[in-house]
């Protein structure tokens, strides 16, 4: 078995993919992020519940949590049991290159954007399986070998393949280890759809017929943030995915609602650490 002393790192050092098995005696303390690529959160002990975007997961040994480049989310992690969970990231192309074998391996992280919801509980066996694979995975990297990228790519695939089974297969039950508010998840699903719009707390008060009191006091309560660091943080993350995918810094500013160019790039440096062009000559 590997483990790894856990980091703050959220970036990826791998092009393709990275995984990760950790495990902590003390909680360790994560804000809220997101990442540039999908990741696979794969929960194996202790106690954690999982805010994504408005919906707080009560995690059971053996869950596993989808996210894709969009989703803002922390884990709340509380003391008394050893904290353990394997962590996959991967670049949306590395999945599209098994697209070649005939089936879209992506098809669960898409879904669960679709529906918004990120969780998925496979049986006992398939559990087992999935953790064998991430160990085969890690195994693989490690060892000075012939081919080892190539044994632990189709590892990977197979973890895929397992993983969209259980997530198209996922009991109805699930649902009881979920906390959320309609109206907030409205109101996320709202912002979302409008980034380039006034998304002040007077408009969407009254655009939901709510108080902004009531509103604020939800928002905050179901995602962990104010609804004006969410709307940021979310027009940040867009941006940075626009600009990786070559769309001029002037246009991703008008179409993320950053009205004013040069709040754009103090908010945009200090949410990723470097300037919009820099970000995009690095990537």
């Amino acid at each position: 078995m590997t483990i790894e002393n856990f980091t703050l790192r959220q970036t990826m050092q791998d092009s393709l993919f990275e995984c990760h098995h950790y495990l902590d005696k003390v909680p360790p303390e994560v804000e809220f992020h997101e990442h540039e690529f999908y990741e696979i959160y794969f929960f194996l002990s202790g106690a954690v519940s999982y805010v994504i975007e408005g919906r707080t997961y009560q995690l059971r040994p053996g869950d596993i949590l989808l996210t894709n480049n969009e989703d803002i989310h922390r884990p709340e992690v509380r003391e008394g049991k050893p904290y353990e969970r394997y962590v996959i990231w991967i670049r949306p192309e590395a999945i599209q290159s098994f697209r070649s074998l005939g089936d879209d391996l992506a098809a669960c992280f898409l879904d669960a954007a679709n529906r918004r919801f990120k969780l998925i509980r496979p049986d006992s066996s398939t559990v087992t399986h999935l953790r064998s694979l991430c160990e085969k995975i890690i195994q693989a990297r490690r060892e000075d070998c012939f081919a080892k990228e190539t044994l632990a790519y189709l590892y990977l695939c197979e973890f895929l393949v397992y993983l969209n089974r259980a997530y198209f297969s996922l009991p109805d039950s699930i649902w009881q280890d979920v906390s959320e508010n309609e109206n907030v998840n409205q109101v996320i699903a709202y912002i979302n759809d409008h980034l380039s719009e006034d998304l002040s707390l007077d408009r969407l008060a009254n655009h939901f017929y709510v108080s902004k009191y009531y509103l604020s006091h939800r928002f905050k309560e179901y995602t962990g943030l104010t609804l004006y660091q969410f709307i940021i943080k979310k027009r940040l993350v867009v941006a940075r995915n626009m600009l990786r995918e070559g769309t001029p810094v002037t246009t991703v500013c008008l179409q993320c609602g950053f009205n004013d160019y040069s709040n754009f790039l103090k908010q945009f440096k200090r949410e990723f650490g470097r300037s919009p062009k820099e970000f995009m000559r690095q990537d």
